[in-house]
C-alpha cells in the first residue's frame, strides 16, 4: 500500500471537508436521551444525523447504500453497507450522541462553540465520538481512490450510546440479515495513551448503579434532636461501608472481583513503562493531591480490571446557603460501580441491592433502585494478521509500535458484538488522549491523532482483505 498516496488524502480531507463539518457538528446540542428526554421535540439528535447523512453521501463511494433507520420512540441509527472486494464483512462502529454541557469550561471556550487552538479543536462530542463516521468513510475512501481492495463494510452509527446504549439492540436484532457476519469489528469510540502512537483497547469495564435513599424520618426537626433522632447522612455512611473500605476505596465484597490474565498484567506494565507519571499526571489535582498508588501498573489495573465505586449525585442536601439546623428526613446518592470486564452485572446489580438493604441501622427505611447495568468487554486474542498490521500501521503511521491497554469506561456495544460474534477480531481505539476529558469541560480532538489514526484505519481494512493471499 502506498502509504504517503494515503496519507495525503486523509489529510486533505480532514482540513477540507471533515474539521469543517466537525465544528458544525458541535455547534448541535444533540445530548443523549439520559440528559434531553425531550430529544424527539428538540430535534437534535434529527439534525444531527441528518448532518452525517448528507456529509456520507457527498463521499460518494462505489457502491454505498445508506440509510437513517428509525424505530418508533427510539433514536436513529445511521446505517451504511460498502460493498467490497470479497464476500468478508467488517462493522466499524461509532456514535453521535453527546454528554451534557457540564460546567468549568476555560474563558473562550464552550461545549457547543467550535474553537481551535493548536492541534486541538474544543468542543463537546467531536472527539466523543463525532469523528468516527467521518473517519471510518475517510479510510475506505483513501482506499478506494487509490484502488486497492477491501472486503464489505458495514458502518453503525448510533445515537444513544451516552445513555448506556439502550436503542441498540432492538437496530441490531432488526438489521441482522442487512449486517452479516462480520469477522472484523472496528470501534472508534475508545482512548489513547498518548498521541504518540496507535492505542489499542484490550478491555472495557463493566457498570452497574442506581439510587440509594435513606429515610429515617416523615419530615425535617430541629438539629437539637441529635443525639436522640440518626442522622440520615450516618447511615447511608455506614451502608456504603459495606461496599467499599472508607480508607483506601478498595471494594470490599468478592463477588465484585474478577480474575485478571496473565496477558492483561503483562500489556499494563508495558503501558506504564511508555506512559510514566502522566498516567496520573493527566488529571486536574488540585495542589498537593495525587493517586490512590505510586506503582504505575497498579494504577492501570485499578482502573481496567478492579471494581471501584463513585457517588456522582445526591438528593436530600440543601445547598450550604439555604441548610438550617435540621436534621433532614433523608438522603440520597446516586451510585456508580464500576465491574472488571468479565464481572456478571446482573449477578452485581442483585448483590448490590441484597448488601445496601438488608439489616438497616436503626430500622430506617433503606431502598436501592437499579437503573443501570452494563457488561464488560475483555478482547480475544489477536489473529498473526491483525498484530501483524497494527504494528506496521502504527509504525508508518506515527513512527512507533503500537501498545495495548484497558480502559476503566464501558462501551456496552462492544460486549454485544463479542457475544453476537464469537469469532471476530477486534480493533478498538480511539483518540481520547491526556487531558481529552471526555464528557467534562475544555474536551477536545487533537487533530493530528485524528488524522493518523484515520491512516491507520485504512491500512488494517486494506490488510484484512490480504490476509488470505499473504
Amino acid at each position: 500500500m502506498d502509504t504517503k498516496a494515503i496519507r495525503t488524502y486523509v489529510d486533505g480531507l480532514w482540513d477540507k471537508s471533515i474539521l469543517p463539518e466537525l465544528a458544525e457538528y458541535i455547534r448541535i446540542p444533540n445530548k443523549s436521551p439520559a440528559f434531553d428526554p425531550d430529544w424527539q421535540a428538540h430535534g437534535y439528535i434529527d439534525r444531527a444525523a441528518a448532518q452525517f447523512e448528507r456529509w456520507a453521501r457527498s463521499q460518494a463511494l462505489a457502491g454505498m447504500r445508506l440509510e437513517v433507520v428509525r424505530i418508533e420512540g427510539r433514536t436513529p441509527v445511521l446505517f451504511i453497507d460498502i460493498p467490497g472486494n470479497s464476500p468478508d464483512t467488517i462493522l466499524l462502529y461509532g456514535h453521535l450522541d453527546k454528554q451534557p454541557e457540564m460546567s468549568g469550561w476555560n474563558e473562550g471556550l464552550d461545549p457547543w462553540q467550535p474553537v481551535i487552538r493548536g492541534d486541538r479543536l474544543y468542543g463537546r462530542g467531536a472527539a466523543d465520538d463525532g469523528y468516527a463516521l467521518f473517519a471510518g468513510l475517510a479510510a475506505i475512501g483513501a482506499l478506494q481512490r487509490n484502488a486497492i481492495p477491501h472486503a464489505r463494510c458495514v458502518v453503525l452509527i448510533e445515537a444513544c450510546e451516552e445513555s448506556g446504549s439502550f436503542d441498540l439492540p432492538h437496530y441490531i436484532d432488526s438489521l441482522a440479515d442487512r449486517i452479516g457476519q462480520p469477522n472484523f469489528v472496528i470501534g472508534l469510540d475508545s482512548g489513547c495513551g498518548n498521541y504518540d502512537q496507535l492505542w489499542c483497547t484490550t478491555s472495557l469495564r463493566g457498570l452497574v448503579g442506581g439510587t440509594l435513599t435513606v429515610e429515617i424520618l416523615t419530615e425535617g426537626v430541629h438539629s437539637g434532636a441529635s443525639g436522640i433522632v440518626p442522622d440520615s447522612f450516618r447511615i447511608l455512611r455506614q451502608l456504603l461501608s459495606r461496599i467499599e473500605d472508607p480508607a483506601t476505596g478498595r471494594v470490599l465484597p468478592a463477588e465484585f472481583y474478577g480474575p485478571i490474565p496473565a496477558e492483561r498484567v503483562t500489556q499494563a506494565a508495558v503501558a506504564a513503562a511508555a506512559l510514566g507519571g502522566s498516567i496520573h499526571q493527566e488529571f486536574p489535582f488540585t495542589s498537593g493531591a495525587g493517586p490512590v498508588s505510586t506503582d504505575l501498573t497498579e494504577l492501570i489495573l485499578n482502573r481496567d480490571w478492579r471494581p471501584a465505586l463513585a457517588i456522582i449525585g445526591a438528593d436530600g442536601l440543601p445547598p450550604i446557603g439555604q441548610a438550617g439546623n435540621v436534621l433532614r428526613p433523608l438522603t440520597a446518592v446516586k451510585l456508580s460501580l464500576r465491574l472488571p470486564p468479565t464481572c456478571d452485572p446482573k449477578a452485581a446489580t442483585q448483590k448490590l441491592k441484597t448488601l445496601l438493604e438488608e439489616t438497616p441501622p436503626y430500622g430506617a427505611r433503606v431502598s436501592f433502585k437499579p437503573d443501570w447495568g452494563a457488561a464488560g468487554w475483555n478482547a480475544p486474542e489477536l489473529a498473526p494478521w491483525l498484530a501483524r498490521s497494527l504494528d506496521e500501521a502504527s509504525q508508518s503511521c506515527f513512527g512507533k509500535p503500537p501498545a495495548y491497554m484497558g480502559l476503566g469506561g464501558t462501551i456496552p456495544f462492544m460486549s454485544m458484538l463479542g457475544e453476537r460474534f464469537p469469532q471476530a477480531q477486534f480493533l478498538i481505539t480511539g483518540v481520547l488522549g491526556p487531558h481529552a476529558n471526555a464528557h467534562g469541560p475544555n474536551e477536545f480532538l487533537h487533530i493530528p491523532t485524528a488524522k493518523k489514526l484515520t491512516g491507520c484505519v485504512a491500512q488494517v481494512i486494506a490488510d484484512h482483505y490480504q490476509r488470505g493471499t499473504a
